[in-house]
């Protein structure tokens, strides 16, 4: 599976609309709240990561999910090395304000790993097994 261009067109915010956003979420001490992404139209859980105010703002304003690498301390778009990029279509604040949804178009890979999404592990007759193959060698197009 290569990446290919999204068929859905990003959604993307006014400034002011990412003002009111940005005011509704409830980021922890370290300035983070966890972002859930989700394909849109199926409901698969992709992935979970962080954003950053800025990293908000960037998702909102570009159409292009934006995340916070914790590792890196750095901004972190997803798909810039790997060409799996997500594109925005809608962006949802939970009733407490301290976790979003975001809910994208997922082209290619979602993991770093390789497969579809992050939630490839599950207990099988009490033990941990992989319950997903790997459909992308990462090595090959870049982790991101």
């Amino acid at each position: 599976m290569s990446p290919v261009s999204s068929p859905v067109k990003p959604t993307t915010y006014l400034p002011s609309e990412i003002d009111v956003a940005l005011a509704a979420i409830r980021f922890d001490t370290q300035g983070l709240v966890p972002a859930i992404a989700q394909q849109h139209g199926t409901g698969e859980v992709l992935m979970m990561a962080w954003m950053d105010r800025n990293a908000v703002a960037e998702t909102m304003r570009t159409g292009r999910a934006c995340y916070w690498s914790r590792s890196r301390q750095a901004p972190w778009r997803k798909g810039d090395t790997s060409g799996h990029i997500q594109t925005l279509v809608d962006l949802r604040i939970d009733c407490d304000g301290d976790t979003l949804l975001v809910l994208v178009d997922q082209t290619g890979v979602a993991c770093h790993t390789g497969r579809h999404n992050c939630f490839f592990q599950a207990i099988r007759g009490g033990a941990l097994e992989t319950i997903a193959p790997i459909v992308v060698d990462m090595d090959k197009t870049g982790k991101d």
